[in-house]
């Protein structure tokens, strides 16, 4: 049996450590430089806008996590949730945890409206394919996820020299 509730500040510890034992499954274990401070930020600061749902056995020890946010669908016309991550600590696997927390989400995004519940999964994580195609989740075969980060997003996302309509640089005209 499963128990799903919201995750609170007291959770960030052990959510943080199903971060780290996430990325080393997905083979990036030193991918993580979330903190603490940054995590509780996000989901319990003064506006958040990212939520953890957690969890839990019969016995109250939390087994697993699912880390979203809203997203929008510009054809529906309504929001959706992205699904960053679902995690269930190994030993637990196959209790019903990852389930009862998509079917949570299932449940939000329907009381609520939104238009869909959507999430990334790495091509070679057959075991998690297989399961969430075990729900009637379909892989989104003619789309491509893409992604600026690190100096490709710096590059990309430096502000443009000002300049004049004639073409002189405006701190030439401002300096000169």
């Amino acid at each position: 049996m499963s128990v799903i509730r919201p995750a609170t500040e007291a959770d960030v510890p052990v959510i943080l450590k199903m971060i780290h034992e996430l990325a080393v499954y997905e083979k990036e274990p030193d991918a993580v430089r979330n903190t603490p401070g940054m995590l509780a930020g996000v989901l319990f600061g003064e506006s958040p806008r990212v939520f953890a749902t957690m969890a839990e056995n019969a016995v109250g020890e939390v087994q697993g996590f699912a880390l979203w946010f809203l997203n929008y669908s510009t054809w529906e016309g309504v929001h959706g949730i992205y699904l960053e991550d679902l995690y269930v600590t190994p030993e637990s696997r196959g209790e019903g945890h990852g389930t009862a927390l998509l079917k949570h989400l299932a449940a939000t995004a329907v009381e609520r409206g939104y238009a869909r519940v959507e999430w990334s999964v790495l091509d070679w994580n057959e075991p998690s394919i297989e399961f969430y195609k075990g729900l009637g989740a379909h892989p989104m075969d003619e789309w491509s996820m893409f992604r600026l980060t690190g100096a490709a997003l710096e590059t990309f996302g430096a502000p443009a020299p000002l300049r004049s309509p004639a073409g002189v640089r405006a701190e030439a005209r401002i300096n000169g």
